[in-house]
């Protein structure tokens, strides 16, 4: 193999073992833990929680995925750093999802939302803003880090982040053609999708501490 074509696949395919986004600031809105179901995109255009819910998943492949910071703002006026990771369309095997809640009187509660062991999850225009992400094992095509984040192109940016005054078009960034991941764990404050089919999906409340991870 020449030089030149050792460097050519380096580049098109990065495979990690341990993977992990570093957190960069700048700041705007979404959700708590929740759904956003539609024909398209939803804008990051409202105040969160600030509640940290739990995502796990077997595998999870994204077919354009982008990747850049951002802060959310809760109702109280609090900011939140978190890194927002976008994706056109992905497919998840084996999804949790799980937030605990404390109760008056009754304690800690549960709430966990399962699906796609039979079939794969799809989804369209994702947006998972994190605080924590992890995966056994990465496989990225066409990767780039440290574009700037008005440059991103493979992947998406959610509407509400771009348009929002905080939204640094010089900030840190990363892209990828497309991403495989194992073993995925991630703590977020926010989950939006234009589409979101989950089947099997399962939805239950349990006393105690029941979190995906």
């Amino acid at each position: 193999m020449t030089e030149g074509a050792g460097m050519a696949r380096r580049v098109g395919r990065t495979r990690w073992r341990r993977f992990a986004v570093v957190l960069v600031p700048a700041v705007v809105a979404c959700t708590a833990l929740g759904i956003g179901m539609g024909q398209g995109a939803l804008a990051a255009s409202f105040l969160i929680s600030g509640k940290r819910f739990q995502v796990t998943a077997d595998t999870l492949t994204s077919r354009g995925l982008s990747s850049y910071g951002m802060v959310d703002v809760t109702k109280d006026g609090k900011l939140v750093p978190v890194q927002v990771v976008g994706s056109r369309h992905s497919t998840i095997s084996g999804l949790c999802q799980s937030v605990l809640v404390d109760v008056p009187v009754l304690g800690p509660q549960t709430l966990r939302i399962t699906g796609g062991d039979e079939r794969p999850v799809e989804a369209s225009n994702l947006f998972l803003d994190t605080t924590f992400q992890s995966a056994g094992e990465a496989d990225f095509r066409n990767f780039d880090m440290g574009i700037a984040q008005g440059e991103i192109t493979k992947g998406p940016i959610n509407p509400g982040d771009r348009d929002s005054r905080f939204f640094d078009p010089s900030g840190f960034g990363q892209q990828a053609t497309s991403v495989s991941l194992t073993d995925v764990r991630l703590t977020a404050v926010a989950l939006t999708a234009g589409t979101f089919n989950v089947p099997g999906l399962r939805v239950r409340i349990e006393q105690g501490h029941h979190e995906c991870f």
